[in-house]
Formats: C-alpha cells, structure tokens, sequence
C-alpha cells in the first residue's frame, strides 16, 4: 500500500511550516523490482526476509514506555541530486537515464531513533522523517538559515556547514543539493517544526539513517545489488554496523557524539569553550545534562552546542563483499560489542531472527533499557567465511551470569 505524504495536523508543527507548500511527494513501504520481461513487482520493506526487526521495552521503571523507534520507507528523490552525489563523493559517473523511470528516483531509507527524556522526539521521527527528507528542497535554505541564527548561542557563528553554498549565493547554489547538504537541512527541519512543542524543550533523539540507492544497470532492490551508493547521516550515540563477507569483519558507519569523543571535544571547545562534567559515577555529561552533544529536538540545549547537524558518511557497496547491516541503539551496544553484534547475526536464518538473536543476548548480558535491533540483508547474505570470533567469548559471558540477578531477571 502506497503512502502519502499530507500537511501534518499535529500540534507538533506550525501552520508557517506545513509540507503544503512544498510539492506533494510520494513514499513508499515497499521497492520496485524490475522483471526479466519488463514489468516491475513490489517487494513489502516489513517482510521479515527483507528488513528483520526485533524491539524490547526493558525492564527499567522507564521501560514500561517504549522510547525506541524505527522506521523505513522507498522515497522518490530526484535523479540529478543523486547523480550529484556519487560523482561527488566517489567519482563516480551514473547515468539515470540507463535504468530510466522509477527506478532512477528510487532510494531506500532506513532509521533507528533512541528517545530521551520522553517519546516526543523519536515518535515524530518515526511518523515523519522520511516525508522531511523526501520533501526537503533548497528553495527552504535561506529561511531556514534565518532561524538557525535565531537560535543564538553556538549557532551565532554556524556559517551553514553543507548548506554554505545556497546561503552565500556562489557558483554552486544553481546545482541542485547533494544528499549530505539534504540530510542537514532535513535535520534542522525537524528541529524547527518540534519548536512549537513544548515537551521538545527538555526531551529529545539519537538517530542514524540509511540511504541506500543501487547503481545497478538495470536496477535491482538493494537487497540483491551489485553495487550500491550507501550514505549514512547520524547523530548521538545509535549505531550501524557493516559486516562484511570476509571473515565478519566490522565497518562502523557511525561514531558516538559524547562530550569527551576527540572530534566532539574540539568543536565545542573551539565554540563554547567548557562545558563537560562528570558525576560521581564517572559518566561525562554536557553542561551536566546531556551525554549526547548532537541530537534531534533538546531545544534547551540548542544555544550551549548541541547540534542538529548529522555526521554523514558515503561508502559504495559492491558485489558480494557485504553481508549486511545492524542498526542497533545504546540499550544494544552497551552491552554487547560491534564484533558480538555480526557474529550473533551471521548465521541466522534470516534477518529477523537475526535481530532476535542480537536482542535475546542483550538482554541476557543485564541491559533493562528499550533496545531495538534492525538487520538489513545485502548482496553477500548467507556468505560470511571464516570462524565465528566471539563464539567463545560470549560462552564465557554466559556462564559468568549464571545464578546472577541478571539471569533471575530472564
């Protein structure tokens, strides 16, 4: 079933910033398959061969509320900005034109969101990012810069970072957005609409997002293709995760935004100067707050550096060479390691009990905050060589809770 994007009635936007004026795009719950005749099938994104999801509350007195939420949807983006993108990025020359309509639009976006402080920011994300971003048009740019300034702060000395070329004005600003410049306008887009929440002020989001678009000529879904433009737009601490075919090697697409991070130390020092506190536990935290010093929506924080603007990060896939993807959030990653997550996955029949052995681990080493686990199968699928690493390992950690309150707790 086809979904549309409309003007949202939520409080949660103001009337100045409904999608109307912007043209009524289309996305999709499902990617178009050419077939050898010519015809094009439907491939639903919730099939659990497709995309495997696997979502546990926990069991903090905060769990009872789900705060962790996911999406995934087909967005139609425009073939030139893609084009744009890879040439960019990699060098590379793609001809839209070879695999022609609808295929040369045709993107696959996949998020993951870790709710702060309440499930307002994560919740919108899920019901409304991926219409954002297919909607985003660098028409918004210079507005939309108007009020980044309004933020004050950090943001008085924000020069646009991605976006610089359309508000000065140069020689770039007649080409059309690439897809990190898209990815940044979309981020503040929401931090813009959620200023009209009040419960935006002190609650918020981590979130990672995927793009994947298929080089192939003629085009396959990206669960079969031979070459694929990924590109990965983060902010705060959830992950993905690549595992590759040779030996369940890792690629971390994502990096944690934490005050102490080296990158994250030097921007707002360099901005801000001080602003990093440890408690008694031993936890860093901004201004005494915030372990995340880039997120979506913490609108209180906006002004002390706590910054909307995604990481994003460009990789060309190709062949068999990829496995899959995990996308996982911190109630995942603080107790289970980048290398324990792939080889958990690996030899799963499929991706959603893929996702569930990642989870069920999880929450045997102890975690009681929401997880969620998303396994996205590639080219590579079922082809991982090479001996499971951690195997050991995670016996070990087994044994080390049983009769523990943790295994109590199971």
């Amino acid at each position: 079933m086809a979904l549309r994007i409309r003007c949202p009635t939520s409080t949660l936007l103001r009337p100045s910033h409904c999608a109307s004026r912007l043209p009524v795009a289309a996305y999709h719950d499902y990617v178009r398959c050419a077939t050898p005749a010519g015809g094009i099938i439907r491939v639903p994104l919730s099939s659990p061969k497709v995309i495997g999801v696997a979502v546990s509350r926990g069991e903090r007195d905060h769990g009872r509320h789900q705060e962790d939420f996911h999406s995934y949807a087909t967005l139609s983006l425009n073939p030139e900005e893609l084009r744009l993108s890879v040439k960019r990025e990699h060098g590379i020359d793609w001809d839209p034109k070879a695999v022609g309509k609808p295929f040369s639009s045709q993107a696959v976006m996949i998020g993951i969101y870790d709710g702060h402080g309440g499930s307002t920011v994560s919740q919108y994300l899920r019901q409304e990012l991926h219409g954002l971003f297919e909607s985003a048009n660098k028409e918004q740019i210079s507005e939309m810069y108007a009020w980044i300034k309004e933020l004050g702060g950090y943001f008085k000395r924000f020069r646009g970072g991605p976006l610089a070329p359309w508000i000065t004005n140069g020689p770039e600003a007649q080409q059309e957005m690439d897809l990190t410049a898209r990815a940044t306008l979309t981020f503040f887009q929401v931090d813009r609409n959620l200023s009209s929440e009040p419960a935006a002020r002190t609650c918020g989001a981590t979130a990672s997002v995927a793009l994947l678009h298929s080089l192939d000529s003629p085009s396959t879904p990206f669960f079969a293709s031979q070459r694929i433009a990924l590109t990965v737009a983060h902010v705060g601490d959830t992950r993905i995760l690549l595992c590759a075919t040779d030996r369940g090697r890792v690629l971390a697409m994502t990096e944690n935004h934490r005050a102490e991070a080296r990158i994250e130390s030097q921007r707002l020092r360099r901005m801000m100067g001080t602003g990093l506190i440890t408690d008694s536990f031993g936890d860093a935290r901004w201004m005494g707050a915030l372990q995340n010093t880039r997120s979506l929506g913490d609108l209180k924080w906006k002004p002390f550096g706590v910054t909307p603007e995604p990481e994003v990060r460009t990789r060309i896939l190709e062949g068999d060479r990829w496995a899959f993807m995990v996308f996982v959030t911190d109630g995942v990653s603080s107790v289970v390691s980048d290398d324990e997550v792939v080889d958990l996955a690996r030899s799963a029949p499929d991706p959603k009990r893929a996702a569930e052995r990642i989870l069920s681990f999880a929450e045997e080493m102890g975690s009681d905050d929401n997880m969620t686990a998303l396994v996205v199968p590639l080219a590579g699928w079922g082809k991982v060589r090479g001996p499971d690493r951690t195997k050991d390992l995670r016996e070990y950690r087994q044994r080390q809770v049983v009769g523990t309150e943790r295994q109590k707790r199971m």
